[in-house]
């Protein structure tokens, strides 16, 4: 009878330990995935602040645009191409006729 018990000591012991084993690894890929799901929601926060700001953004560069070409103001100019942004357009044609 001591002999049975011992066996199932043997045979538990190990299976103990690799329980536990799995437990601690369960217990590092949930942390890894919450850290990973944090990320992603402060992307997505950021993404959606940009796309709500995308409007202002464009009507502030076309403002700029307008007065760039009515005014024929050169630093205004410089400063949109410098973003990337060129201006099509005649001076005297966006002043209007007076």
């Amino acid at each position: 009878m001591a002999a049975n018990v011992l066996k199932r000591i043997g045979f538990l012991t190990p299976l103990a330990g690799l329980i536990l084993l799995l437990v601690l690894v369960n217990l590092l890929l949930s942390l890894g995935n919450q850290f990973l799901r944090l990320q992603v929601t402060e992307r997505q926060q950021f993404i959606t602040q940009s796309i709500q700001l995308e409007g202002l953004h464009r009507e502030i560069v076309t403002a700029l645009a307008s007065v760039a070409v009515k005014n024929n103001d050169e630093q205004i100019k410089n400063l949109l191409a410098s973003q990337g942004i060129s201006i099509v357009g005649n001076p005297r044609a966006a002043g209007g006729a007076k």
